[in-house]
């Protein structure tokens, strides 16, 4: 798969981009990752990419033509239109679904917005996506491009040493992760639960699928919502409720 980011700080991309799991993939040839400076293809002779708003306004706005001239470049060297995203928190907030959409890709484009944003003009005309790291303000897209870069890459075929660690993490059938434990088998008085050293996969499994639906209900129960469960596991999260309800009555008695 291949990532393409057009970007103000293509050293702060790269120098993320190229360690750790994601590094080795790209040396793996599994991923490749590019990033695409956007004053290289300004036509002012300062390398100036930016100027004030129309209408007034505090800061300074990237201009459409520097940004239009990098993304038909690439176009003419990949030769087609890529989808491109942009980071912006008025997009739909980035998601596990959302990832697993975009890993379907092999040419992915990240447009990193910088001072007060950029032109309208260039995203009507090039971007496909908008999405939010989240309801907040960062100084640039860099880090939220990355973030969704590594988040994507997790999922394509090969990049994890074990990849039935990308199917059942966190929000798989979009439920929380269960504990996880290692050596030793007590720590500080903390003793690694019983099933867990039992060495009955079935059990263990029924054991994990329950701590999923426990953490989740306890730290995301709007997940709840859309979860795959089986039929003994509805009961399950059915009896937690209850159980729940229970306590809160007892609570404002």
């Amino acid at each position: 798969m291949n990532f393409h980011v057009m970007t103000l700080f293509p050293e702060m991309v790269m120098n993320g981009l190229n360690t750790s799991i994601l590094g080795r993939a790209a040396s793996n040839g599994l991923l490749a990752f590019e990033a695409i400076n956007i004053r290289d293809y300004t036509l002012e002779r300062h390398g100036k990419v930016d100027d004030y708003p129309y209408g007034g306004g505090a800061g300074m706005v990237m201009q459409a033509e520097p940004i239009y001239r990098a993304y038909t470049a690439l176009c003419d060297r990949i030769g087609h239109r890529p989808r491109v995203v942009y980071m912006t928190p008025q997009g739909r907030t980035f998601t596990q679904k959302i990832a697993e959409e975009l890993a379907k890709e092999e040419e992915l484009v990240f447009l990193c917005g910088h001072y007060e944003g950029v032109d309208e003009r260039v995203l009507e005309m090039i971007a496909t996506d908008y999405l939010s790291a989240g309801d907040y303000v960062l100084t640039g897209g860099e880090l939220p491009a990355m973030m969704m870069i590594d988040c994507i890459s997790r999922l394509v075929p090969g990049v994890l040493n074990n990849d039935v660690s990308a199917e059942f993490e966190s929000f798989h059938d979009n439920l929380l992760e269960y504990p996880q434990y290692s050596r030793p088998e007590e720590f500080m008085g903390k003793k690694v639960p019983e099933i867990l050293l039992s060495g009955h996969h079935a059990n263990i499994e029924k054991w994990r699928r329950e701590q999923s639906i426990i953490r989740t209900l306890e730290r995301r129960p709007e997940l709840l919502e859309e979860a795959v469960l089986s039929k003994k596991e509805k009961l399950f999260l059915e009896e937690l409720l209850r159980k729940k309800a229970e306590n809160q009555e007892e609570d404002t008695i």
